[in-house]
């Protein structure tokens, strides 16, 4: 016996057979974990799970590596952002690996940097630069005060105003001028216990220092916060909600890799102004 089909359903199965082609892929990202010689900070499976959760409640591939080999061109082509999480001193084990990171930021991607990411790469001045700052000191594991600096700005939804909570107090040196401070560490919030290193280490700073940021740099797209020092942070709603808003204005910055943008040929050359 044969089998007829209607007309129209066989124009509409046609149809969706044809939009499906057409279907956007997910966006994916690479969590990578990688420590130099040094601390290493015992929050780093949390996180993982913590985007690897973000993921599936946001249709998001979640890649996880520690192995500095991902960082070739040809793989990073595929990642809408890269996410370093706590990660510290040196990551790379070559320079064509630290060249191949930098052509991929030029290029239109992404990066979101989680805490200790500003203790990376101390040593190469572009990647300090491209972070917004590398790591002088930090006060001790303490309840403190954040201030929310910049509630209109898309990674900041949701996010408290005064938002109070136990962490680490993170200080920089060396801050590139090009950074967008969204929430800042209300010194004054911190129990005095060592205010002299507070006043060391805030440099020319009064009372605030820089704990979340944001930049466009050298064609990259750049979010980084220095909070979530403690495991716990990561299966806490807020804090969740936090990265998670920084990701996605990172995603929703992001256009594709196109390396015909990108213009280094070497890992250490200086910063391109246009």
């Amino acid at each position: 016996m044969a089998l007829i089909l209607n007309p129209m359903r066989l124009l509409v199965i046609g149809l969706f057979v044809f939009l499906c082609g057409f279907t956007k892929p997910l966006p994916r990202v690479l969590v990578y974990t990688k420590n130099g010689p040094g601390y290493v900070h015992d929050n780093i499976p949390a996180a993982v799970a913590c985007f690897q959760g973000l993921g599936k409640s946001h249709q998001i591939q979640v890649d996880v590596s520690d192995d500095p080999a991902v960082f070739a061109e040809a793989n990073l082509v595929k990642y809408a952002a890269l996410i370093f999480t706590s990660t510290n001193n040196d990551v790379f084990a070559t320079d064509a690996q630290r060249l191949a990171f930098r052509r991929y930021i030029e290029g239109g991607g992404g990066f979101v940097g989680v805490h200790s990411v500003t203790g990376t790469e101390r040593h190469w001045p572009w990647f300090k630069m491209m972070v917004g700052e590398t790591f002088s000191w930090h006060a001790k594991f303490q309840p403190f005060r954040v201030l929310n600096i910049a509630s209109s700005h898309p990674s900041m939804k949701n996010v408290p105003l005064k938002w109070e909570k136990e962490d680490e107090c993170y200080f920089g040196k060396e801050l590139y001028p090009g950074i967008q401070v969204l929430m800042m560490h209300d010194l004054s919030s911190l129990d005095g216990k060592q205010q002299d290193l507070v006043n060391q280490h805030s440099g020319s700073f009064k009372g605030y220092f820089p704990a979340v940021w944001t930049q466009n740099f050298q064609g990259g797209h750049v979010w980084v916060t220095t909070l979530g020092h403690d495991k716990s942070n990561y299966q806490d709603p807020v804090y969740q909600n936090h990265v998670w808003q920084g990701l996605k204005y990172i995603l929703d910055s992001s256009n594709g890799i196109d390396y015909s943008k990108a213009h280094s040929i070497r890992f250490d050359e200086g910063i391109r102004v246009q």
